[in-house]
């Protein structure tokens, strides 16, 4: 295996986001547009940094309309599904079914280690900590509920790719209790390691001339699929980083 170079890693990471677009449309309406969102790119505005590009905006421009109106969140470093309003009244209607829990939603992790389970649940409460790095913590105390299912796929090396429904939506949920339950998410600078997965690492006796590249170099984390109470379901196809590393593990 190939010693690591972090500033290899770091420019990979940044042409290959560069290198892609932010999202695709997966359904628009005269009520809603679902979008696959790119990994690297805030859903809203950032109150730490307003010059950063954000999803909602570049919509108003496509969609030539005043305003858009966010539904619901995934992390800037997480790809998938997004659903957004195109009124205020779908807004509305929207935000109550997710606060109801009425909206079903599954998610792809790539995560450390391989469970010894086939299915488990986490239930830790979580606060936002609000420090610099806008962590979220396990508080026992002044933690809000938190449910997350993991269900075991595949596992390849020292990976495995998780199925993830979340009951409750809080931020960084599925990361922390990933983490909590000993399977951080590969890539996960807050709640893991930001260490990328090389091909080396999962293919025993892997060699090769070139340099060797990360096969993923950001957060392991993909919304799938979304299930509104009407039957109507969304989904999305994986990235291509996060499709290539599940492809190489499905081999092994």
């Amino acid at each position: 295996m190939q010693k690591r170079n972090p500033r290899r890693e770091a420019r990979f990471k940044e042409n290959f986001l560069k290198s892609i677009p932010f999202y695709s449309t997966v359904f628009i309406s005269n009520d809603i547009v679902v979008v696959n969102k790119a990994s690297g790119i805030s859903i809203g505005g950032d109150r730490w940094d307003e010059s950063k590009e954000r999803l909602d905006r570049l919509l108003e421009k496509e969609l030539e309309i005043p305003k858009i109106y966010t539904v619901h969140r995934i992390d800037r470093d997480t790809s998938g599904l997004v659903i957004f309003a195109k009124t205020r009244e779908v807004h509305r209607s929207l935000s109550i079914l997710f606060e109801q829990r009425k909206i079903e939603k599954r998610y792809i992790a790539i995560v450390h280690g391989r469970p010894s389970w086939k299915e488990t649940m986490c239930d830790l409460p979580l606060v936002p900590n609000g420090n610099k790095k806008h962590m979220t913590i396990i508080d026992k105390y002044q933690g809000k509920e938190s449910v997350t299912h993991f269900s075991l796929i595949s596992g390849a090396g020292n990976y495995s790719v998780l199925e993830v429904k979340p009951e409750t939506g809080r931020i960084h949920q599925i990361r922390v209790h990933a983490a909590a339950i000993g399977h951080p998410v590969v890539c996960d600078n807050l709640y893991g390691k930001e260490k990328p997965v090389m091909l080396s690492s999962i293919k025993r006796g892997w060699r090769d001339p070139l340099e060797e590249k990360p096969i993923l170099a950001r957060l392991g984390l993909h919304a799938l699929e979304i299930k509104l109470p009407d039957g109507q379901i969304f989904s999305a196809p994986l990235a291509r980083d996060m499709s290539a590393l599940v492809k190489q593990m499905e081999k092994l």
